[in-house]
């Protein structure tokens, strides 16, 4: 194994004309499946990791999950330090949510996949979750605030949830998604 591939992913976080990969939207079928455990971590591997960060960060995002591309598998890549060229991206193989912490906040959200579309949502404020790092070595990490919400919002998708699912507000769902030309049908409400 190449002494590289120990150190973490990087990616120029800027934005490209043409990102490798195309994100899917609210009403796409593949937003929905659950995805499938990786088996392997490889070079083929670190290569949809990097186009997946060079995609989140053409579409000004701060998360993104392998299904939001079309790629059904368990998968994250997470910058909530996007302004810091030096700060690595969290990268998630596999992750589960090990607790979550009882302290409840409402924030709002948007996603990648229903641009325009921003929301309040309630969720824990504190998450622990194992996982696999882009080695493929198992991790654990104790997140609050943003990245406990980001964490949280992108594993949802890992299950095909999508954060409208989680919306009280059925008004400004309503509103939100016609405003964008979203269909209010392409949400399974769960709260």
């Amino acid at each position: 194994m190449a002494a590289t591939s120990a150190s973490p992913i990087l990616v120029e976080k800027k934005k490209l004309k043409n990102p490798p990969l195309d994100v899917h939207h609210l009403g796409d079928r593949v937003l929905r499946q659950p995805a499938k455990r990786i088996s392997k971590v490889d070079d083929k591997l670190r290569d949809l990791i990097r186009d997946m960060l060079k995609t989140m960060y053409s579409e000004d995002g701060i998360g993104l999950a392998a299904p939001q591309v079309g790629i059904n598998k368990q998968l994250l890549v997470i910058d909530i330090n996007f302004e810091d060229a030096d700060a690595p991206p969290l990268v998630m193989i596999n992750p589960q949510i090990k607790s979550t912490n009882k302290d409840i906040e409402v924030d709002q959200e948007g996603c990648l996949s229903i641009p325009g579309v921003f929301l309040d949502v309630k969720r824990p404020t504190a998450v622990e979750v194992a996982y696999k790092d882009e080695n493929g070595r198992p991790q654990r990490l104790k997140a609050t605030e943003l990245l406990a919400r980001v964490i949280l919002h992108e594993m949802d998708h890992l299950n095909g949830v999508l954060f409208v699912d989680r919306v009280e507000n059925k008004v400004a769902l309503t509103q939100e998604l016609q405003k964008q030309g979203f269909e209010q049908k392409a949400v399974r409400s769960i709260v």
